[in-house]
């Protein structure tokens, strides 16, 4: 893994910030009507995120995830006023505004969605894997999914033809304790969900989401694993997010002193903690890169409000036709 030097700090605490004033930024359009639909914000959860992306290699690695997923593809390099305008349903989002905010994509940086069934995106996950298997690529896939995803029957079904096909993917449990709004603890019998890749030998354990070193550490070694022909590992990331499941999500199901308990770990202020601590900057350069994201933040959101709706034509333009599809008269008005 690439040494953790004080420039990765840096860019960690940078990112970080971005992304959680990108998100807090779609939660005041959204109440402002200018982005509609469900909308799930990643506050909380950035260090999974952040070490993540340390440990791939973002030349070939690919990644997928559910509906949280507005922040990896800018992770991964998409320019983030693209993904703003897609929030906007704006021509010049990620997928011209037909996606909205559970289906950010993009084929050129290897962001493969932004999936709104639940689990969908995991037995994907692995055809990706297998697809790169297939061509001797030499990339790893990176499946994300949160908690109440992990008690699918497509997870087990993946796992068994992953560790059958011995395939290059790291399976991730963004585990956020609550899925929608259902404990853990109240969706099965265990609340070690890591445990479930064990029944099918996979290498699976627990990584500290809230720290991005140890999500790096983590990663690093299953990806490596994946590279070198070891086939795929399972990653419970214990991790917290401090909004709601969505925007509509009343919270009834937890505390306001329970948030704020995992407040007092939050990733951003760890990176921050240590960088002072190491004198890697001071209260003063951090303070500059807090004025420079929320600068970048209002351009995203200036660029998607200024920019067109598509065209009516481009829904259907989106719409796959066999032109020779058998038993349907074409000639018929």
């Amino acid at each position: 893994m690439q040494k953790i030097t004080k420039e990765v700090y840096l860019k960690w605490y940078e990112d970080m910030m971005f992304w959680r004033k990108f998100e807090d930024k779609l939660a005041a359009v959204y109440i402002q009507q200018k982005v509609r639909g469900f909308l799930h914000l990643y506050n909380g959860q950035e260090a999974v995120l952040a070490g993540a992306l340390h440990a791939m290699d973002l030349t070939k690695d690919k990644m997928i995830t559910a509906y949280r997923n507005h922040v990896q593809p800018i992770g991964m390099g998409v320019d983030p006023k693209r993904v703003m305008a897609e929030l906007f349903g704006k021509a010049t989002g990620t997928s011209q505004g037909l996606g909205g905010s559970m289906h950010i994509f993009s084929k050129e940086h290897r962001f493969y969605g932004g999936h709104g069934i639940v689990g969908g995106q995991i037995p994907l996950g692995a055809g990706i894997a297998f697809g790169d298997k297939y061509h001797d690529k030499d990339a790893v896939t990176i499946c994300c999914f949160g908690d109440g995803a992990a008690r699918q029957g497509s997870l087990h079904e993946t796992f068994n033809l992953a560790m059958l096909w011995n395939l290059p993917v790291v399976f991730v449990c963004e585990n956020n304790g609550y899925a929608m709004g259902t404990s853990v603890a109240r969706t099965a019998n265990h609340t070690d969900i890591w445990k479930l890749g064990l029944g099918y030998d996979m290498p699976s354990g627990p990584v500290d989401g809230m720290n991005p070193i140890k999500v790096a550490e983590a990663f690093d070694e299953a990806i490596q694993r994946a590279r070198k022909g070891g086939g795929p590992s399972f990653l419970e990331v214990k991790t917290y997010r401090y909004r709601g499941h969505s925007m509509s999500d009343a919270q009834h199901y937890r505390t306001k002193d329970e948030v704020a308990e995992y407040k007092k770990i939050d990733p951003i202020t760890q990176i921050k903690d240590i960088i002072l601590e190491k004198e890697y900057a001071t209260e003063a350069d951090l303070k500059a890169i807090d004025k420079e994201v929320k600068k970048l933040v209002s351009e995203c959101e200036k660029f998607a409000d200024e920019s067109p709706y598509p065209e009516k034509n481009v829904m259907y333009d989106a719409v796959y036709e066999q032109e020779d599809y058998p038993f349907i008269d074409h000639k018929i008005k």
